[in-house]
């Protein structure tokens, strides 16, 4: 424990590493067709079975010259045309010059392309007196020039996004190997909690953490099982345990880890698995539960995290907490966490030593390009809509008190999956 390590209490870095330490990358391994991998992680890495571009190919829409053609004249009869798809084929006298849209293939012997601005067409004479001085290989992109043949592309362990799936499809991949992603199995718990579309009666919220749940789950690649709302009955927790076991890899709750709050789910979590209860240094977020239900005849072994219940906390512990499990769980190698950027505070930030505070935040570029940022107002772990309204976390450190406007602070700008 460091010196600014409160007691009782396990700091952020040490609850992720003791989760990591326990978690094996999912094992299951499939082939699954291009248009359908979107957010899948590479099992195998991809390497080129071509070059990119396959051919040399214009980067100019112009004309295809041999630029000896032009050491004693400016002016070239047109011999013929290049188009994309549709190369020029024939014989190339010399003296001559070829017609070349952009990404036509280059014909043999052409050393320069000349982009037609800076020609004047009359009839089949071109001029290029504007053009000269040329230099060996203008406007010509050669083959390979992006991608060659044999090189890695994307690594073993790469999660594919919108901007990898076209980079694959240049290469002629239909397909390809993926890990399974994993199953999650999610339900909140509380007699007070009642579905969306019911009438409230005194003492009742609607659940909202089962909502951000499912949302982050699909968004970060996996596969989300609502198991939906269960009362505080120990006979009921216990089935919804063993259905989530029966049917995912890890199962998530939230609420029913608090002090005073934990006997029922203590209880079962003892019967069915390896469960610790932690206080974790952060704020909103401290109680968090975390461990494994074990495999038996009937069930197979599942990783276990229990979020708190507000829905702030819960969030923010499934962000802080729960990703970094997930994608080490998903073989999703190339994960990191946010960097943190240093920001100006233009509002005061409110805070006591003792753990690491995660407030809403909204920063911004001011006119010299340096971040900015503002507090969303109520910090509470209620109130979700300073939640809905931010763009960032704020960052206070543990041993950190309250922020004065003109400090420098610590932001995390939020991740693609929190949009």
């Amino acid at each position: 424990m460091g010196c600014c390590d409160t007691p009782g209490l396990m700091p952020i870095d040490t609850a992720i590493e003791k989760m990591l330490e326990s978690i094996t990358p999912v094992s299951t391994v499939f082939d699954i067709p291009l248009e359908n991998a979107m957010g899948h992680v590479l099992s195998q890495a991809i390497t080129s079975p071509m070059n990119v571009p396959p051919f040399d190919n214009s980067a100019m829409d112009g004309y295809a010259v041999r630029m000896a053609d032009l050491t004693q004249q400016t002016q070239l009869p047109l011999a013929g045309k290049s188009f994309a798809g549709v190369p020029f084929t024939g014989e190339w006298p010399q003296g001559t010059c070829i017609r070349i849209m952009t990404g036509a293939q280059i014909p043999v012997g052409c050393d320069a392309v000349i982009m037609q601005e800076q020609a004047t067409a009359q009839g089949d004479l071109v001029d290029f007196t504007q053009a000269l001085p040329l230099k060996p290989y203008q406007n010509i992109r050669p083959t390979g020039d992006d991608i060659q043949q044999g090189a890695l592309v994307l690594p073993q362990g790469h999660r594919l996004t919108t901007r990898d799936i076209p980079l694959i499809a240049t290469l002629g991949i239909p397909s390809v190997q993926v890990f399974s992603k994993p199953k999650v199995a999610f339900f909140s718990t509380g007699d007070e909690l009642k579905p969306l579309g019911t009438e409230l009666k005194a003492g009742e919220i609607y659940d909202s953490n089962r909502y951000g749940i499912k949302a982050m789950l699909e968004k970060f690649g996996c596969e989300a099982i609502d198991l939906g709302v269960i009362p505080d009955d120990k006979a009921q927790l216990k089935q919804a345990f063993q259905n989530a076991q029966q049917q995912a890899d890890v199962v998530i709750t939230s609420g029913g880890v608090s002090v005073g709050e934990a006997d029922y789910t203590k209880q079962i979590l003892d019967e069915l698995g390896e469960i610790g209860f932690w206080k974790i240094a952060m704020k909103p977020g401290k109680p968090f539960a975390f461990g494994k239900l074990l495999a038996t005849t009937e069930h197979q072994a599942a990783i276990f995290c229990g979020l708190p219940g507000n829905p702030v906390s819960a969030m923010l512990t499934f962000y802080i907490l729960v990703q970094p499990l997930l994608a080490k769980l998903a073989g999703h190698s190339e994960w990191q966490p946010q960097p943190n950027l240093p920001a100006v505070a233009t509002t005061v930030f409110k805070k006591s030593p003792g753990r690491t505070d995660y407030q809403r935040g909204i920063y911004c570029l001011n006119d010299q390009g340096q971040l900015e940022v503002s507090t969303t107002g109520n910090q509470s772990s209620g109130a979700f809509r300073s939640m809905s309204i931010a763009n960032c976390f704020v960052v206070l450190e543990q041993e950190r008190g309250r922020v004065e406007v003109g400090e420098t602070v610590n932001i995390q700008m939020f991740r693609p999956e929190f949009y």
